[in-house]
């Protein structure tokens, strides 16, 4: 009898926490799981992709979680449905509609980010205009780069495009969210493509590259063979560039002149909300890379640092349940806490991030979130 071949299962659901740090701001996940299947989805290998949306919490039990976490602070952005589509199905909608109302009503006003690449519906459209005229500053990240169906499956790019008209049309701020990039729509032809229609409307780009997290490298070897090279660093690196749109990258000011066009999320965040940096970007070789206007630049400039003490880090990292680091080595004048224990990358960003400091601390060896460029990481570029 025949061998027959091993079927190839899909892998069980893994769901992160409610309420999570990520580099740039608190994810805020009560729905996981997502009808779609983009193929670079850092969800895949969670089995969090092709399946059905589940509600983990409620609106309501997620600010609740949110208030109650040790990650949550007045100044943090948070990100909400990073591990879904939070348009991408009716009860999607109806849960972020609800958890709108509730953050609103319940008086915290932090910096909300909605990520999608789906189009808004009227009911969706009317419950972010009514929390931003309540006071809850509402951003839409739209995420739209030019690769086609093949690889962002289940996706209507018609209609994300026109949702950037929508959006511009009723004052709300949009973030071109322009990932990833990768052989697939890096020409030229693809670029402008995209670009001709988002700058029009969104406030500024934010450019990425591909994100290789821990694990992912065979996953994303099957969207760019040339990545499967093992000796290419690509978990270290902050993305990893196709060098055809790397070097395009420095003509683009040119044609879009009065568009800021990023490389780090934080400092596009910082431009659209009219903050200086808080993460310790400004006057680095990173800030020089981004693309970003005269008057960005002068607030980042005159921004004030605030005070830090040993005592003060020491303070933070009990309130996130590491009382017992053994060493907290700071430097005041280069604003960099050297800690000796290891740290997962959560803690070290939310450390970082509270404080508009830099950590230097050991890794969790089990911690399979990407590296990032406030972390260390830099970018790679890789001839296609």
């Amino acid at each position: 009898m025949p061998t027959l071949p091993t079927p190839v299962l899909p892998a069980q659901r893994v769901f992160e926490a409610v309420i999570d740090q990520h580099e740039t701001w608190l994810a805020v996940n009560p729905v996981q799981g997502c009808p779609k299947d983009c193929g670079y989805c850092y969800l895949k290998d969670r089995g969090q992709t092709l399946v059905k949306p589940v509600e983990l919490a409620t609106p309501e039990q997620t600010v609740n979680l949110l208030r109650a976490s040790p990650y949550y602070h007045p100044q943090a952005v948070l990100a909400l449905y990073t591990c879904t589509d939070a348009l991408a199905t009716p009860p999607n909608r109806a849960h972020l509609i609800g958890l709108l109302d509730q953050l609103t009503d319940s008086g915290l006003r932090n910096p909300v980010c909605l990520i999608t690449k789906c189009a808004i519906t009227d009911d969706v459209l009317a419950a972010i205009l009514r929390a931003r005229t309540a006071g809850l500053p509402v951003i839409v990240y739209l995420s739209y780069s030019g690769l086609g169906p093949d690889i962002e499956r289940g996706i209507n790019h018609e209609a994300l495009r026109e949702t950037f008209p929508l959006l511009h049309r009723n004052g709300i701020p949009v973030v071109h969210y322009w990932r990833p990039l990768m052989p697939a729509n890096a020409a030229p032809e693809t670029i402008t493509h995209v670009m001709d229609w988002t700058a029009r409307y969104a406030a500024c780009s934010v450019a990425v590259g591909l994100k290789v997290k821990r694990g992912a490298r065979g996953q994303m070897t099957e969207l760019w063979p040339e990545l499967g090279a093992e000796e290419l660093p690509l978990e270290s690196a902050d993305a990893v560039w196709p060098r055809q749109t790397w070097d395009l990258l420095e003509s683009l000011p040119s044609r879009y002149p009065g568009h800021p066009i990023f490389q780090t999320n934080s400092c596009a965040l910082a431009y659209v909300l009219q903050r200086p940096d808080a993460h310790r970007i400004h006057a680095t070789p990173t800030c020089v890379a981004n693309h970003c206007p005269a008057i960005q630049r002068g607030r980042c400039s005159a921004a004030v640092p605030v005070s830090v003490t040993t005592d003060d880090i020491r303070s933070r990292l009990a309130w996130l349940g590491l009382p017992t680091v053994r060493s907290v080595d700071w430097d005041a004048e280069q604003r960099t806490a050297t800690i000796q224990g290891t740290l997962s990358l959560r803690d070290s960003n939310n450390i970082a991030q509270r404080f508009g400091i830099a950590i230097r601390a050991p890794r969790d060896g089990d911690d399979r979130y990407w590296s990032g460029r406030l972390e260390g990481g830099q970018p790679l570029i890789i001839d296609s």
